[in-house]
């Protein structure tokens, strides 16, 4: 029997799954750490504490089971997107990592349109630039530490540092490397022209690849810090919310997935790489050569209720949470919650943009602060869906996958918000489950990833159903919802980012 491993590095956690090739999930092994944010709008990670965690989750699956490293087949990787990691020439790092929920590079977004017009630019990369992406974190640092600058030797995105630490390889795959959005997304290639173009060295990036491909071999180093066998194949893997597609199944058009972690996301798997007029969606390359990714993203997700749970309630879990927020009817008794907290991307893309409670009154209790941030958090995928239907992309199932899914409340929100019936998959961590599946397909366990998917992604028949009630009540308060960015613009872009403020 061959086995499969499929590691997803997160912003919140690192998980490692140990999968049969039927698709049985034998293990699962997860450790978290902490963002580190050395002023408001900054969001960093230290590289070496994510790898020695992911170490660390190998390790506890392979002491459980003892004698399995010799039939592990293959190695996936899912990782957290648009970060930007970077070496120097003896191939260490050389500051934190600047992640996708950094907020300080808005002043460099204007910079880059002013070497490249805005239109020239967004019809190359197919998206538009946001703050916490590679190039614009990378523009970031160029400007204002040109001393860290000058020792950059390669960049690359988290996942990919993880995976050279235990093959030796550097490169990065086409998901990822699109999402760094310096990158000519239709050619799948990076933008070699706007590089140039922008005063940046053709050398610092690394080579790209198809997520399925081989990336390298466990190396000795890395078969003492895991246990794992050295030789073991690794492949490229792609960023997390492909994986989490892949790990539900999602692999042809005519498919959603709504995934909500850290931050939450809308997207589906198109055959050309179609876009957003308007640039309010991303578009970016998927697991092979012929397929893209269209998706909304959003990015107060599931960190949202965690930052109700201990910067607010000071509650303990959110099985709590969710049994206090199932007493409240759908919309809150009027409350209603914008989910900007950390600034947004879909449709708005302003990092500037505020966090709102509308509605409160002295009748309203934590219960109904705790659904409506849970109902917000879905308005604004529903953002991304009305993007999707004006694009004419059809669609005939909606699968919840994170800790969306865990939870019927959220998926019965996500159901009557939708309008659509929400599936879900047996089994957890879709994400790892993606990048098992893509190791299984480039290590030629599978001959492709519709044969994976077929045999290893199995439907819960624990369907859930819209209610026609609660549709009307979404419907009416989505209305008011799409007012509050609209009314309060102004007053978010006035506002003062000092310390302390």
């Amino acid at each position: 029997m061959q086995y499969y491993i499929g590691i997803d590095l997160g912003t919140s956690s690192v998980k490692s799954l140990l999968m049969r090739e039927d698709g049985e999930i034998i293990d699962i092994a997860q450790e978290g750490y902490d963002i580190i944010k050395p002023q408001q709008q900054y969001a960093q990670q230290d590289m070496n504490l994510l790898c020695q965690a992911a170490e660390r989750t190998i390790q506890a699956i392979l002491v459980k089971h003892s004698g399995i490293k010799e039939n592990i087949r293959g190695i996936g990787y899912s990782g957290q997107m648009h970060g930007l990691v970077m070496i120097d020439k003896n191939r260490n790092l050389i500051r934190d990592a600047i992640i996708w929920a950094d907020q300080r590079s808005g002043e460099e977004i204007r910079d880059i349109y002013s070497v490249i017009p805005e239109e020239e630019y967004k019809e190359v990369v197919l998206n538009s630039l946001s703050t916490g992406f590679l190039i614009t974190s990378l523009m970031w640092v160029k400007k204002h530490e040109p001393k860290i600058y000058a020792k950059i030797f390669k960049v690359m995105l988290p996942k990919d540092y993880l995976r050279y630490k235990m093959c030796g390889e550097l490169g990065t795959d086409m998901s990822d490397a699109s999402s760094a959005v310096i990158f000519d997304t239709k050619n799948r290639q990076w933008a070699w022209k706007f590089i140039e173009r922008l005063g940046i060295k053709r050398e610092f990036f690394v080579p790209c690849h198809e997520a399925y491909e081989i990336a390298g071999e466990v190396t000795q180093e890395c078969e003492r810090n895991t246990g794992l066998k050295a030789g073991t194949k690794l492949v490229y893997g792609g960023g997390d919310s492909l994986m989490q597609g892949i790990g539900n199944g999602i692999i042809s058009p005519g498919t959603l997935s709504a995934n909500i972690g850290t931050s939450s996301q809308l997207s589906c798997t198109i055959p050309q790489p179609l876009h957003d007029s308007l640039y309010r969606t991303n578009t970016f390359c998927h697991v092979r050569e012929d397929r893209w990714m269209l998706m909304g993203a959003n990015l107060s997700g599931g960190v949202a209720l965690k930052w109700l749970m201990k910067n607010i309630l000071d509650m303990q879990s959110y099985d709590e949470m969710t049994a206090l927020a199932e007493k409240v009817p759908a919309g809150s008794s009027g409350l209603l919650f914008l989910p900007y907290l950390s600034g947004e991307r879909t449709p708005y893309n302003n990092p500037d943009a505020k966090g709102i409670y509308l509605g409160l009154t002295l009748k309203h209790t934590r219960a109904e602060m705790i659904r409506s941030t849970m109902e917000g958090i879905i308005f604004g995928m529903k953002n991304s869906l009305e993007i999707f239907r004006d694009m004419g992309i059809e669609f005939q199932r909606i699968f919840a996958s994170g800790g969306g899914a865990r939870g019927r409340l959220f998926r019965q929100i996500q159901a009557d918000m939708f309008g659509k019936e929400i599936y879900t998959s047996i089994g957890k961590e879709q994400a790892c489950v993606g990048a098992a599946i893509t190791a299984a397909v480039g290590t030629g366990g599978y001959a492709s990833y519709e044969e994976a998917c077929d045999r290893i992604v199995c439907l819960s028949k624990d369907t859930v159903i819209p209610d026609l009630e609660n549709q009307k009540i979404y419907q009416e308060r989505y209305e008011v919802y799409k007012e509050l960015y609209p009314r309060n613009k102004e007053l978010f872009d006035c506002s003062i980012h000092r310390e302390g403020l």
